[in-house]
């Protein structure tokens, strides 16, 4: 119980020596609250960052786990029937509750603009795959099931077709006529996805229920999809080795089905986040050195003035400890109360950015993290604990005559 009194006695006489003194704080403490909110809006940039690149490679590889399936007839060396391969493939899917699955199939179209007839790439896929990779569109959304019972297939474009089309607005509902074989067909253009600046080849996204619109009948028994499913992290290669199995079982004997994984977590042995994590760290430990260093100095200074006051103190029985931790307590305090300004002033700076800038950017943008509040404040406290260190040392030392030589 004493140990508590004095304490609160040591922060509320700290609270009162900062209330005296709030000019020299406040000018000392700038610098202290604007590295903290330095510091936690890195930490808190580190983890939207994280998730930028996380989305980046998941719409390269798939979202952990994305598995890719493929069978092939060791005896001919060619596919089996696709037939077979899609009914033993949704078999699978519906026995071990696999939500997330889809065919793909990589086609060629050729599409009707302004200015003439071009080829373009059509790639078939069902309504999961924008979900399992993320499709990034800058208009419009990605398809649904209903979409698949329109009667005028719809498409996703990419920007360089957008523009071959004259850029039309997708509330115009713009239609795209497309030569597949001698049949002539008519789509609705309901999105646009990202073209790189270099990328000067019209590409379209179908959905697979629409396939036999695309291409003749005839050429179907020669279209083999490419099988992707997203599966729990936590078991994914065992049920992967299931699926398998049961996949080569239901084909037959001469059919050999492969599966593998292409999400970033199997890379390798080494995190791809790992140097965004290590870059983090280092500007957060940079910008911590230059705040504790800034205090430090600032209360080195401001001792010197108050030698005679902790002097008086000593005349009037203030034992060391009380002193050491009194001058400490100030500086604690102070980083503190610093602390929660950087920390509000660094939570409102990242919704801003998070608002306006990081909503085109990342898909699922994180909220602000606890950990990056609470580190901030832990590091105000410890950088006030560090740098009232010295300074509490050297007010131990004065001694009750040296009040009166100042």
């Amino acid at each position: 119980m004493r140990l508590w009194t004095e304490i609160v006695g040591a922060i509320a006489e700290a609270w009162q020596e900062l209330r005296i003194h709030r000019t020299r704080v406040l000018l000392s403490l700038i610098g202290v609250g604007v590295a903290v909110a330095a510091l936690t809006t890195v930490v808190a940039a580190g983890a939207i960052v994280q998730q930028a690149q996380t989305e980046t490679l998941e719409r390269q590889g798939g979202r952990p786990a994305h598995v890719t399936l493929n069978a092939y007839d060791t005896a001919t060396g060619q596919q089996p029937d696709p037939e077979l391969i899609e009914a033993a493939f949704q078999r699978v899917a519906e026995r071990y509750d696999i939500g997330w699955t889809s065919r793909t199939f990589g086609l060629g179209a050729r599409v009707q603009t302004p200015y003439g007839v071009v080829d373009a790439g059509l790639s078939l896929a069902d309504p999961d795959w924008g979900v399992m990779h993320r499709a990034e569109l800058v208009e419009g959304e990605w398809f649904t099931d209903r979409d698949a019972l329109r009667l005028a297939p719809p498409v996703i474009v990419n920007e360089y077709l957008w523009r071959q089309l004259g850029s039309p607005p997708l509330s115009s509902h713009p239609t795209i006529d497309v030569v597949s074989g001698d049949r002539p067909l008519t789509v609705v253009v309901v999105g646009i996805v990202p073209s790189p600046l270099w990328d000067e080849y019209p590409q379209m996204h179908g959905l697979t229920a629409h396939m036999d619109r695309f291409i003749p009948r005839e050429e179907l028994q020669y279209q083999w999809p490419q099988l992707e499913l997203w599966l729990p992290v936590d078991n994914a290669d065992a049920l992967m080795e299931v699926v398998r199995r049961d996949m080569a079982g239901a084909l037959g004997e001469d059919v050999q089905v492969d599966a593998w994984r292409d999400d970033y977590l199997v890379w390798g042995a080494s995190d791809p986040l790992e140097f965004v994590r290590l870059l983090v760290a280092g500007v957060g430990i940079l910008i911590l050195l230059l705040g504790a260093l800034g205090l430090l100095n600032i209360a080195l200074v401001t001792i010197k003035y108050r030698i005679r006051e902790i002097g008086i103190r000593r005349s009037f029985g203030a034992g060391a400890g009380r002193v050491f931790f009194g001058v400490m307590m100030e500086s604690v305090v102070a980083t503190a109360v610093a602390g929660v300004a950087g920390v509000a002033l660094s939570v409102l700076a990242v919704r801003i950015l998070s608002a306006t800038l990081l909503a085109e950017i990342v898909q699922d943008v994180p909220a602000f993290p606890l950990d990056a509040a609470i580190f901030g404040l832990v590091v105000s406290v410890a950088v006030g604990a560090l740098a009232g260190l010295l300074p509490a040392l050297f007010a131990v030392r004065v001694k009750v005559i040296d009040a009166i030589r100042y």
